[in-house]
Order: C-alpha cells, then sequence, then structure tokens
C-alpha cells in the first residue's frame, strides 16, 4: 500500500533526546588501547561520545528522552496508545525495554513492545507507528531509539571501542490536523547474508554466556569495517532517492538530510551521491559517536531544536544497521 494511500495523515508533535554526563574523550582512549585523536578524527569525524553511569539503564536513557518529546508535543504518558522502543541493547532479553518505559511514564494504557533494527530501528518505528496510526488503530505513539551500547563494547578493541556511545532520542507521532505536516514516504529493507559483518555473537539462544566462554566477550560488538562502508553507502542512497520520489520531490525541495551518524567519510559519501550540499546535511557524531538507533533520532531532535528546519519544510531521515538492515522517511514539517 502506498503511503499516499493512508486514510489518516500522521506528523511528528515533538521530538527529545538525553545523552549522559559522562563523556569520553579521544585522548582518554588513547591511554586505554592503542590510537590515537588523529586517527580516529581522520577515519571517523568522532572527538568524543557519552558512556552512561553503572546504575542507568537503556530504559532510563529513554524515559529521559521520552518526556522531552511529550513535553512538546504537549500529550501526557496516560493519554499515549502505543510505545515502540527500538534497540539492541535492551534492559533485559525479557520483558522488553518498552515495559520499563511505560511503567516509568505512567503510560499504562499504552502497547509497548520493542523493535530489533540495530541503527535503522527508529526508523523501523517510525514506520510501524505511522501505518497504525494512519489505519485508525490508534490516535498517536511515542517512539523511541535508545542505547547502552558500552555495555557491549570491547574497551580492549580499537576498531570498535572508539566509535560507539550511550544516548537516546524519541518522537511524539500523533494524527495530523488541518495545515501541519505530515510523513510522506517510507522505506524499510534488510538484506540478511551480511549477519556476520556487524554483530554481537554471544548472549543469545546460538552462543549462550556461560562461565566457560565469559571471558572471550563474545556478547560485544565486532564489526567488518569496509565491508560496511560499501554496502551502507548503497543501501542508503538508494533508500533516500525511494522516499524523495515517492514524496513527489526532488533533492533541491529538501531542507536538511539527516543520515545515521556513524561515519562522516560515509555521510559525505551520502550527500556527494545524493547531490546534495554538505550545509544541508545535519552532523552530530563529532560529540556522540554511534549510538546505533539513537543516532537519528538524536540528531533530529537537535535539528528541530537549533531551527535546522521550519514548519513547511521537507527533510529526508537517511540510515543503515546490522542485519544487514536500512530506512529512510521523508517528512514535511
Amino acid at each position: 500500500m502506498s503511503d499516499y494511500t493512508s486514510v489518516i495523515p500522521v506528523t511528528i508533535a515533538g521530538t527529545g533526546s538525553y545523552v549522559p554526563e559522562r563523556v569520553l574523550t579521544n585522548a582518554e582512549l588513547e591511554q586505554m588501547v592503542e590510537t590515537s585523536d588523529e586517527w580516529i578524527t581522520s577515519r571517523t569525524g568522532i572527538k568524543e561520545r557519552r558512556i552512561a553511569r553503572d546504575d542507568e539503564f537503556t530504559s532510563h536513557l529513554a524515559t529521559e528522552a521520552a518526556k522531552k518529546a511529550l513535553e512538546q508535543a504537549d500529550i501526557a504518558g496516560e493519554e499515549l496508545d502505543l510505545i515502540i522502543v527500538a534497540t539492541i541493547t535492551p534492559d533485559t532479553l525479557t520483558p522488553a525495554t518498552a515495559s520499563y518505559v511505560q511503567a516509568n511514564l505512567g503510560a499504562l494504557s499504552a502497547v509497548a513492545f520493542d523493535i530489533s533494527a540495530a541503527c535503522s530501528g527508529f526508523l523501523y518505528a517510525m514506520k510501524v507507528a505511522k501505518r497504525l496510526i494512519s489505519d485508525g488503530a490508534y490516535k498517536n505513539a511515542l517512539i523511541i531509539g535508545a542505547e547502552k551500547l558500552s555495555s557491549f563494547t570491547d574497551w580492549e578493541d580499537r576498531n570498535t571501542c572508539v566509535l560507539f556511545g550511550d544516548g537516546a532520542g524519541a518522537a511524539v507521532l500523533r494524527r495530523s490536523k488541518e495545515g501541519e505536516g505530515r510523513i510522506l514516504a517510507t522505506e524499510t529493507g534488510t538484506d540478511g547474508r551480511h549477519t556476520k559483518i556487524l554483530n554481537i555473537a554471544g548472549g543469545g539462544s546460538a552462543c549462550p554466556t556461560t562461565t566457560d566462554n565469559a571471558g572471550q566477550r563474545l556478547a560485544t560488538l565486532s564489526m567488518q569495517g569496509q565491508e560496511v562502508f560499501k554496502l551502507a553507502v548503497n543501501a542508503m542512497k538508494k533508500a533516500a532517492e525511494k522516499v524523495i520520489d515517492r514524496a513527489g520531490l526532488s533533492a533541491d525541495d529538501v531542507a536538511l538530510v539527516i543520515p545515521h551518524q556513524a561515519n562522516l567519510r560515509i555521510i559525505d559519501a551520502i550527500a556527494k551521491r545524493l547531490s546534495v550540499p554538505k550545509e544541508k546535511v545535519f552532523v552530530n557524531l563529532d560529540k556522540y559517536g554511534n549510538t546505533s538507533a539513537a543516532a537519528v533520532a538524536i540528531a533530529l531532535d537537535e535539528a528541530h531544536r537549533e531551527g535546522r528546519f521550519k514548519r513547511g519544510e521537507n527533510i529526508v531521515l537517511v540510515v543503515f544497521g546490522a542485519g544487514l538492515t536500512w530506512a529512510a522517511t521523508a517528512i514535511e514539517w
């Protein structure tokens, strides 16, 4: 079904984000592993990232971001119909992190569940929530991308520990009123042939954590960087082009592109392939690193609050993640 055949248009009524106080700089990482600020910056664009406290879980990060989005949308927790948390770092394997967030917000009337699509999770959640509101099942939804990746990072692996950080971003979706903007088009995709190039191999049913393998750090992120780079650029380009075309737009009609915040080289490559000038591409990964499902959600909130786009302007969000997953969304704000 085309986005245009949706019975009820859906708008983003509010955004919010939260990052932990603790800042981990490249200079500090130089003392932890064999690396340098110059090496990290030149290859990734990352200068620092945020690290959550030991007693600060993914649900806590998600809740704080959600509170800001709800406040901006002028919607109380008890008014929510739906909560979707996108995460690969849940508080517990079960129940869902969304259940903890629901309780924290007092949103006991809401259906709550998680989505696991890695860095694409927030836009997967947006597509699902949009469809459920468009079909009339719900009046509103809270979607959150939240990660505590520091709990799943091998701090002795210099190829990955420099990349990731913790944080959360949220958005409130509801039925659009006359004169308001709307979500114009969405695109999601998966190619399960590439599951091994970016994954957390341990901790699941295929490789449970045991006393025998606990010291092998199997429940940490591993990545084949070059393979991810090539696949990510192609997947993001195609997804972005699809939603721009489906929304009836051209690249010139887009006020801002908000890409996944993983690597500055990937972001630059995407901007070039979409023929979008750098000043129309939002970047904040220098401050936060790659926060997986939270990355594009945090970037959306920051861009919104900084006034990088205005009412009536078009923006495009585009992401990729482990799985291999990808997604894009075109929005008239």
